[in-house]
């Protein structure tokens, strides 16, 4: 049956972080911090919401869009929080998870033979994404002695003219890394002076530890340049609910409507009421989470740096990402390693692109007991090699 198959889509590889999910499944007392999920569960006031509705009926397909009263309250939250001014009517629309949002936004921009640009290492979805729709893919490096934040120079070393679309994600998964307003400024001039699209994926926007977040669209003529992309998952534990938006231009979020329209339909209604909730009630629970986070950011931080691994502090977002080249192993090893002899489960940095190479992604959204554990055994694991 190969050969009725797609190429592209046939010779697409593997998430990294789903091969390493399976090994780690197959073993017992393993400790995974490996998947970038909450371990908190969604906040009762939401559940209560999503329950209520069930239980009046409200079963039914919505708007393409979405729900009109939860774009309207997504329309004041990105005024009052984010500095930015979205129509609720042309300029919003809820989709299946943030995930959604990045395909739709591509499919919707790229002609195949279209260049993007896309930050390495960064979220495993964007260079598969842009591959299905026809893009070609450029990888711009990032650096732990630029602290990870993207330089205009490795831009402009990657740029070429077939370029439409520049990829943006901060806080960053997998690095944790932030950019600040001057960080980004030069950025924006780049993309201006290029006509370049600007799909800014600010997912942990809400998981910002020190300083304030900046979303890219509020930058000087950025606003009709920049998609903005967000959703619940990570700020609200709401993961399994699958509700993410996109706000932008309402030339490019109505393509992107049509096509979700054909796909989706929409994303399910109990979930966008307990979204809607999350906006209008959730924010001491999400504050309250953040909290926890940071606690466990620093724990861990203090684990690397007592068993001989440096490692960038990330100032955002749920994962560190400590350099395990004193190791002399490469990042596949390591984690293929540390996985069989203390079972304890990570991502190697490859999986993010081939910049990650001798880096390893840990999540810290589990509980400070596990994380203390698993602390323990890479201690022993690191100890061994480090001579």
């Amino acid at each position: 049956m190969k050969k009725y198959l797609s190429p592209v889509a046939a010779n697409l590889k593997p998430s990294g972080i789903r091969k390493y999910f399976d090994m780690a499944s197959m073993i017992e007392d393993v400790i995974s911090l490996g998947v970038g999920e909450p371990d908190f569960a969604t906040p009762w006031i939401m559940r209560e919401s999503a329950i209520f509705s069930i239980e009046q009926g409200q079963t039914m397909y919505t708007s393409n869009a979405g729900l009109i009263e939860l774009r309207r309250e997504l329309s004041k939250y990105l005024a009052k929080h984010q500095g930015l001014e979205y129509d609720p009517e042309n300029e919003l629309l809820v989709t299946v998870g943030a995930s959604e949002s990045i395909d739709l936004a591509l499919r919707a921009l790229i002609t195949p033979g279209d260049g993007i640009l896309i930050p390495d290492p960064s979220y495993v979805s964007y260079a598969a994404c842009a591959s299905l729709a026809g893009a070609e893919v450029y990888h711009v490096p990032l650096r732990e002695e630029n602290n990870f934040r993207l330089q205009v120079e490795d831009l402009q070393m990657v740029y070429t003219p077939n370029c439409k679309i520049l990829i943006l994600s901060y806080p960053n998964n997998p690095t944790g890394a932030v950019m600040t307003r001057n960080d980004l400024l030069p950025i924006a001039r780049f993309a201006s002076e290029n006509n370049l699209i600007v799909i800014s994926d600010e997912i942990y926007s809400d998981l910002t530890y020190e300083g304030t977040h900046t979303p890219f669209a509020s930058l000087p003529f950025m606003r009709n340049r920049t998609l903005h992309i967000s959703g619940f998952s990570k700020s609200h534990a709401m993961t399994g609910w699958r509700v993410g938006y996109a706000a932008g231009h309402p030339d490019i979020i109505q393509t992107m409507t049509r096509i979700h329209q054909y796909t989706i339909l929409c994303a399910p209604i109990m979930a966008q009421i307990a979204a809607l909730e999350a906006l209008r009630s959730g924010e001491s629970a999400k504050s309250e989470m953040v909290l926890e986070y940071d606690r466990r950011r620093r724990l861990l931080l203090h684990g690397y740096k007592e068993m001989g691994l440096t490692c960038f502090e990330p100032l955002g977002a749920f994962y560190t990402f400590p350099n395990i080249t004193v190791t002399g192993l490469c990042s596949e090893e390591f984690t293929e390693q540390l996985l069989k002899e203390e079972k304890v489960a990570v991502v190697p940095g490859t999986a993010f692109g081939p910049c990650g190479e001798g880096y390893i992604r840990c999540s810290y959204a589990y509980s400070v007991e596990q994380l203390r554990e698993a602390l323990r055994r890479m201690n022993r694991f690191v100890s061994r090699r480090i001579k």
